[in-house]
């Protein structure tokens, strides 16, 4: 026979595991979205400042030595945002992963890495 009490809790167990895990994902995009939010807002900030320095220069001279300067740090800072950005897909896709590793490795017979 089929132990109904049995099956309802671990019907439970796993709904209350699915909803812990959808609020860990739902937290990684706002996470992600706030991220890059911030990112553009700064970089907006940089242009604007870049610009009202450029309008105010005197000579090429320093004219291409701002450009220069504002060039590096603008690459500098995408190349970190871009950085931090894949790490938090990639922590995201951990998490969308963690639930299935126990089945997937029950399933298959092999043990799954664990994160360090």
């Amino acid at each position: 026979m089929i132990n109904f009490d049995e099956a309802n809790k671990k019907g439970k167990e796993a709904m209350d595991a699915m909803l812990k895990n959808y609020s860990e994902v739902a937290k990684g995009f706002q996470a992600i979205a706030t991220e890059a939010s911030e990112y553009s807002k700064k970089s907006f900030q940089d242009v604007s400042s870049y610009v009202e320095a450029l309008s105010g220069v005197k000579s090429i001279e320093t004219a291409f030595e701002l450009q220069t300067n504002f060039l590096k740090s603008s690459y500098e800072s995408f190349v970190a945002e871009a950085t931090k950005m894949s790490e938090m897909y990639a922590d995201l896709a951990k998490t969308v992963y963690k639930p299935y590793e126990a089945p997937i490795a029950k399933a298959t017979g092999m043990s799954m890495p664990t994160a360090a």
